[in-house]
This record gives structure tokens, sequence and C-alpha cells, in this order.
């Protein structure tokens, strides 16, 4: 064999190798801990989801009455974190991760805001509604956001 064919059969082999790696890098998962979260998510949106009904009460974090950051404090502690029982300080605390909308996922915290600072939690139940106790006289509940002045965490 030419040394010209061995070097042109060698490039064609390394070219092979890898586009046969990068086959296999694409269809791997980015991460486990990506893969964990959104599963982790999940079970937020839907440990939120059993408490649909329940009334609110201002101070109450559970497990039959809530206020809204009632609610959040409750569901993650079912899921083994602990936050504050205040939407401020749930949003200030540091197993809290602050993330851009696009970014949303399940189970992610929905803070409400305005000039005065954060006055409501949810959460992100996807597709753009919450699970959250909304006000005094209402019920627990899955609801479409109503405004763009929301801020997003992720519980680590």
């Amino acid at each position: 064999m030419t040394t010209s064919i061995r070097r042109t059969l060698a490039r064609a082999l390394t070219l092979v190798a890898a586009l046969l790696t990068l086959t296999t890098l694409v269809s791997m998962p980015v991460s486990s801990a990506e893969a964990s979260t959104a599963t982790f998510g999940d079970r937020i949106s839907y440990t939120a989801s059993t408490r649909k009904g329940s009334p609110y009460q201002y101070g109450a974090d559970g497990p039959t009455r809530f206020d809204c950051s009632g609610l959040t404090k409750w569901t993650l502690a079912k899921l083994g974190r602990s936050l504050p029982h205040s939407a401020a300080g749930q949003y200030n605390d540091s197993d809290v991760h602050h993330i851009i909308s696009r970014w949303r996922h399940k189970g992610d915290l929905v803070f409400f805001h305005n000039s005065r600072g954060i006055y409501h939690v949810g959460i992100y139940a996807g597709n753009g509604y919450i699970w959250h106790a909304p006000y005094s006289g209402a019920r627990v509940r899955l609801e479409k956001l109503w405004t763009s002045s929301v801020y997003y965490g992720r519980v680590k």
C-alpha cells in the first residue's frame, strides 16, 4: 500500500471515529443533575397538587390550611428541604438558586414582586400555570400566571 493511500485511509478512519464519538455525546443526557432536577421538580409540583382545595389561612403551613409561603414550605418539607415561612425569606434563602424564566421547570418557585419587593410565592406547574394559595377566602389551586412581574427560583 502506498503512503498516500495509508494517509487517506487513516484520515477516513479518524473521521468515522470522530462521528461515532459525536453521535454518542449528542444522544447522552447533558448531566445526571439535569435529569434529577426535572424528576425532583415533577415531585414538587405533584406534592403541591395534593393540597388542591385546601383553604387559605394566613400564617398556616399545612397540612390542611395554607398561606402562599406555607404551601411552598410544606411541599418542600415533604421532600426533605427546609424553607422559611415568608415569600421574601424563601426568595432570599441560600438554598434557592435564582434562574431566568426560559430556564424554568416544573417545581420551580415563582416569586411575585412589585416596587416594594416580593409579596407572593407559588410553585411552577408547567405551561404557564402555578400551584398556590392565593388569598383569604380562596383555596389552593392551579392557576394561569397573570403577570410577568415574577422571578423564578430552584430549590437546590
